[in-house]
């Protein structure tokens, strides 16, 4: 199975809980609307610069200098953060 394709076929699946879009938020530091960040990460998840890579029932996607957490069995946005240098 190819995660990179899985996971781009399966965008609208893409969601995350109210405590994920706080810490995304503030991971990143966001300044737009809660209804937003999954459409952010979305965007992020579908650009051609994209790094997807997996490690158990995590997805990673490398994006931008930051790093977008996804649960592959859910497809629940768990967090993001910015990469370390």
């Amino acid at each position: 199975m190819d995660i990179d394709n899985e996971l781009l076929n399966n965008l609208d699946k893409l969601h995350t809980t109210k405590l994920g879009v706080e810490r995304i938020k503030r991971n990143l530091s966001l300044d737009i609307d809660t209804s937003d960040v999954v459409d952010w990460c979305k965007t992020k998840i579908s650009s051609v610069n994209a790094i997807i890579s997996r490690n158990g029932k995590n997805c990673y996607v490398n994006v931008d200098n930051c790093i977008i957490t996804i649960n592959v069995y859910s497809y629940t946005i768990i967090t993001a953060h910015k990469e370390k240098k």
